[in-house]
């Protein structure tokens, strides 16, 4: 395929598969590597309906389209793959010119077309919030300043029942100052310094933090894979990312406490294909496991963007910070939950061999 065809090949927004005459994977488009969670090289030369669910009959489809060499359409069918639930697509199954027996088989989930034309949208929107709530907040840190101190100096010549009135206008101010300050820092995000760095030492590091802070009354656990090579990070943004995700386990628990399991392993198999076609090894796989309530269902698909929370008074930035930490350390970061096992999962590339041994 031309470095243009990839480009197209890969750009297109619906999961999209190649198949053989004998009915098994030969490629997949980005999309449905995402639909069928599974990496192109992995679903290579595997029976497309082990992979693929699908709540229809289709060997009579096939051999029709096959037979006729004409696509085929059909609406409605339930379709899924890997732990993903089935969603409600039309299917489109088409022959494929110059390759014996060949088929594509496209699918589009009724929900994506609304999902993609409000995408480019939302984006901007987002961008554009997210501007307006970094210039909010330096404009607003200035008075609250002034508040504060005004607040502890009426502290001083006052009764102790008056006093609970100044400490609270204090400590609110405190707060509002806090999370003008998570939003600084979330539109201030400087550039990774990317060096190798042991993944485990990175966990660690954090782990010591959350045990003895925010996550003291929590069961924390290590479960690693001592042979894992370096990987090519910025440590602090990355020890950042891992106690977000604590925290997030911290907050998600029952107020009893909880078990978090950080676990590492490695998976070869796992790449990243780029819009240029270009691909990238992730096999650096680091978890952070949590026995909590899960994600709201609602919130599932937009867990990772700004301003979306699944708490009362969170502000949905956590994860989203995360987020674009691992977006620019060309990394991956994945959700799988459901009630008492919610799983954050960070795919990190390896050190380059020269930086790895110097």
């Amino acid at each position: 395929m031309s470095d243009l065809g990839q480009i197209v090949w890969h750009s297109l927004p619906v999961p999209i598969l190649l198949v053989d005459a004998e009915d098994r994977i030969t490629d997949v488009n980005s999309v449905a590597e995402d639909f069928l969670m599974s990496s192109a090289r992995s679903l290579a030369g595997q029976p497309l309906f082990d992979r693929l669910l699908v709540d229809a009959p289709l060997d009579d489809a096939f051999r029709r389209v096959r037979e006729n060499r004409a696509a085929l359409f059909i609406n409605n069918v339930d379709a899924g793959g890997g732990n993903r639930p089935p969603e409600t697509c039309d299917l489109q199954i088409a022959p494929l010119d110059g390759r014996d027996g060949g088929v594509l088989v496209m699918l589009t989930p009724r929900q994506m077309a609304g999902r993609l034309s409000q995408a480019g949208t939302a984006r901007s929107s987002a961008r554009s919030a997210i501007g307006m709530a970094e210039m909010l907040a330096h404009e607003i840190k200035n008075p609250l300043a002034g508040i504060t101190g005004a607040a502890q100096l009426l502290s001083m010549g006052l009764s102790n029942g008056d006093l609970e009135l100044t400490d609270l206008i204090v400590a609110e101010s405190k707060r509002i100052v806090a999370l003008l300050e998570q939003v600084e820092q979330f539109g201030n995000l400087r550039p990774p310094q990317r060096r190798p760095a042991n993944i485990h030492d990175i966990t660690d590091r954090a782990l010591r933090i959350a045990g003895v802070g925010f996550a003291s009354h929590m069961k924390l656990k290590q479960d690693y894979d001592p042979s894992l090579p370096l990987t090519y990070v910025d440590a602090d943004q990355i020890q950042q990312v891992i106690e977000n995700l604590i925290r997030n386990a911290t907050q998600a628990a029952s107020p009893e406490g909880g078990t978090i399991t950080v676990r590492s392993f490695y998976d070869h198999s796992l790449r990243l294909r780029r819009r240029d076609g270009s691909g990238a090894a992730l096999p650096l796989q680091l978890e952070v496991i949590d026995d909590g309530k899960g994600l709201p269902q609602e919130l599932a698909d937009a867990i990772f963007d700004p301003f979306v929370s699944g708490r009362e008074n969170g502000t949905g930035l956590g994860l989203a910070l995360v987020s674009k930490i691992i977006s620019e350390h060309d990394g991956l970061i994945s959700v799988e939950s459901r009630p008492g096992r919610t799983a954050f999962r960070i795919s990190l590339p390896m050190a380059p061999r020269s930086d790895a041994s110097s």
